[in-house]
C-alpha cells in the first residue's frame, strides 16, 4: 500500500466556519475512511515534488497538480493509504469541502529509510 496526503484547501481564510452540520458531514467522511481501513496518521513523512500530485476540484473535475493560487488558505490534511494516486483521487471526490468551494490536492507520500 502507499500513502496519499489529501490537503484541504479553501480560497479565503473566511471560508473556515463550518456549521455543526457542515463538521457532522466531515466526520461521517472520515468515519468512512476509517472503517475501510484506509486512514493512516504517520509521521515523519516528506511530500514530494508537486509533479507527482493531482488536485480535485468541485464537479470531480482532476487536474495535474497542485498550481494554486497563493491567496488560497490550507485548511488541513490527512494521510490516507491506498494503492494508487486514482484510488485517493476518488477517496477526495467525496469530501464535502466541495460544498464551500474548496479542492483537494493529493499528494504520494515518500517514505525514509
Amino acid at each position: 500500500m502507499k500513502e496519499f496526503a489529501l490537503i484541504f484547501r479553501l480560497n479565503d481564510i473566511s471560508d473556515f466556519k463550518p456549521s455543526p452540520e457542515q463538521m457532522q458531514e466531515r466526520m461521517n467522511w472520515l468515519s468512512g475512511i476509517a472503517a475501510q481501513n484506509k486512514l493512516a496518521d504517520k509521521g515523519n513523512t516528506l511530500l514530494p515534488s508537486p509533479d507527482s500530485a493531482k488536485t480535485v476540484r468541485p464537479d470531480n473535475v482532476v487536474t495535474d497538480g497542485p498550481y494554486t493560487e497563493i491567496k488560497e488558505f490550507i485548511a488541513g490534511y490527512i494521510v490516507v493509504k491506498v494503492e494508487t494516486i486514482e484510488e485517493a483521487v476518488e477517496i477526495a471526490k467525496a469530501n464535502p469541502i466541495f460544498k464551500i468551494g474548496g479542492n483537494i490536492e493529493v499528494r504520494e507520500i515518500l517514505k525514509r529509510d
